[in-house]
C-alpha cells in the first residue's frame, strides 16, 4: 500500500527556512499529503502555504530547554498523528529523536534530512550540549535507513562516521529564467545574506570595507552577532559603507539579490560542520546570476573548479577580502555570466528534487 501522508518536522519558526518550503512544497506537488510541524522559538509569523502547517507552542526562555519542551511536545504530536500509513520527515537533530522513537514504535519509515553536521557546529564546540548531541547520533544514526544531506562532503562524513548512506540534495533555489538587465549600480553593491553568526567572515569583511571606494556592503539576515557587528561598524566610522538590511522574507531577499554586483560566502573554519558547508548564499547568488568571493573550502572550491563564478579570497585579512572583491568588480558581473549561466542550469531544485522523491518512492511503499 502506498504511503501518503508525510508528517515533516523540524525546530524552527519555519518563517524564513526556504529548504524546508521547497521539500514541502515538491512533495505537494507530487501528490503526497502533507503536514508541517514547526515551533514557535524566533517568531510566529503569519505563514500562507498549500498544506496544513502547525507550530508547537513554546515556553522556554534558553535554548537549551527550549530543545527539551520542543522534542517533548513533538513526541505528543507525533504520537497522536502518525499511522501504519504515516512516513516520518526529520529536519537535523534537534527534531530527530521524537521522530526515530515514534517510527520505531509504529513500525513506519522515517527519513533524516541533515541540514548540517548538528554536533559539530562552532556555536557548541566544547560544550556540554556537543557531548549531548554526538551521544545522541551515536545511539540513533547507524540505525537511520533513509538519510538525505546538503553536501556531498557531508555525506562522506556521516559514512565515515557512522557507517550510514545519505542522498546529497543540495539546497539549491528554483531556477530563475533570468531575463534581468544587469544595470551599473554606483555605488557598487556587496552583499552577505544569511544568518549573522560567528565563523561568516563577517567582521573581516567589514574592515575590508576601508580598503575599497564607491562600495556599499549590504547585510541581509539576523542572528546573535548583529549587534556587535554593528557596534564595529560605527567604531570604524564605516557607516556610509554597510548597511544592515535586516531579516528578509524570502522573496523579497530575491529582489536584493538580483541587484547586487557581487556576492559573499567567506565561511572560516570553524570546524566541520563549516568546513564541509556549501552555503545557501553561494546556490542563491549563481542562481541570481551573481559573483561572489568564496573561502577556500572544499564544496566551495569545488563548483569554483567548475565554474569560474567568483573568486576564492587567499585568505581572511581584511586586505585581502578587498583585493577579490576588486576583482570582481573590475572584471564586472557581465563578465561572469557565461559560467553563471551553466552553474544556474546544474545547481537548481529541479534537480535536487528528482533525488528527494527518489528517496520517498523507498519510503512509500
Amino acid at each position: 500500500m502506498n504511503r501518503k501522508k508525510i508528517i515533516v518536522s523540524a525546530f524552527s519558526n519555519l518563517y524564513t527556512d526556504q529548504r524546508i518550503e521547497k521539500v514541502c512544497r515538491t512533495l505537494h506537488e507530487n501528490g503526497y499529503n502533507i503536514e508541517l510541524i514547526g515551533n514557535t522559538w524566533g517568531g510566529n509569523n503569519m505563514l500562507s502555504r498549500p498544506y496544513p502547517v502547525s507550530r508547537i507552542h513554546l515556553i522556554s526562555t534558553s535554548l537549551k530547554t527550549a530543545y527539551f519542551e520542543f522534542n517533548w511536545k513533538l513526541y505528543r504530536e507525533l504520537k497522536k498523528k502518525a499511522d501504519e500509513e504515516t512516513v516520518l520527515y526529520a529536519n537535523d537533530l534537534d527534531a530527530l529523536l521524537p521522530n526515530y522513537l515514534i517510527a520505531k514504535k509504529c513500525q513506519i519509515p522515517l527519513i533524516f534530512d541533515s541540514h548540517e553536521i548538528f554536533s559539530e557546529m562552532p556555536a557548541i564546540q566544547g560544550k556540554m550540549s556537543q557531548k549531548v548531541w554526538r551521544y545522541l547520533e551515536k545511539k540513533v544514526l547507524p540505525n537511520i535507513k533513509l538519510m538525505i544531506t546538503a553536501s556531498s562532503g557531508y555525506a562522506e562524513w556521516f559514512k565515515n562516521r557512522y557507517g550510514i548512506q545519505a542522498t546529497v540534495v543540495q539546497n539549491a533555489p528554483r531556477k530563475i529564467n533570468f531575463s534581468f538587465e544587469i544595470t551599473d549600480n554606483n555605488p557598487k553593491v556587496i552583499l552577505y545574506q544569511g544568518v549573522i553568526n560567528p565563523f561568516r567572515g563577517l567582521d573581516k569583511a567589514i574592515m575590508a570595507m576601508h580598503h575599497l571606494e564607491n562600495v556599499i556592503f549590504k547585510i541581509a539576515g539576523d542572528g546573535p552577532k548583529k549587534k556587535e557587528y554593528e557596534e564595529l561598524v560605527i567604531k570604524e566610522n564605516l557607516q556610509d559603507k554597510v548597511l544592515f538590511l535586516g531579516k528578509l522574507l524570502p522573496e523579497d531577499l530575491r529582489k536584493v539579490t538580483l541587484t547586487a554586483d557581487c556576492g559573499m560566502s567567506i565561511e572560516e573554519n570553524g570546524g566541520e560542520s563549516y568546513y564541509y558547508s556549501l552555503p545557501n548564499k553561494v546556490l542563491d547568488s549563481v542562481q541570481a546570476r551573481v559573483p561572489l568571493i568564496l573561502s577556500d573550502l572544499p564544496e566551495m572550491r569545488n563548483i569554483k573548479d567548475q565554474y569560474n563564478i567568483g573568486e576564492i579570497i587567499k585568505d581572511h585579512q581584511p586586505e585581502n577580502i578587498a583585493h577579490a572583491i576588486r576583482t570582481v568588480l573590475n572584471k564586472g558581473r557581465r563578465n561572469y555570466l557565461s559560467d553563471l549561466e551553466k552553474a544556474a542550469n546544474f545547481l537548481c531544485w529541479e534537480n535536487e528534487e528528482v533525488k528527494l522523491l527518489e528517496v520517498l518512492g523507498k519510503a512509500s511503499f
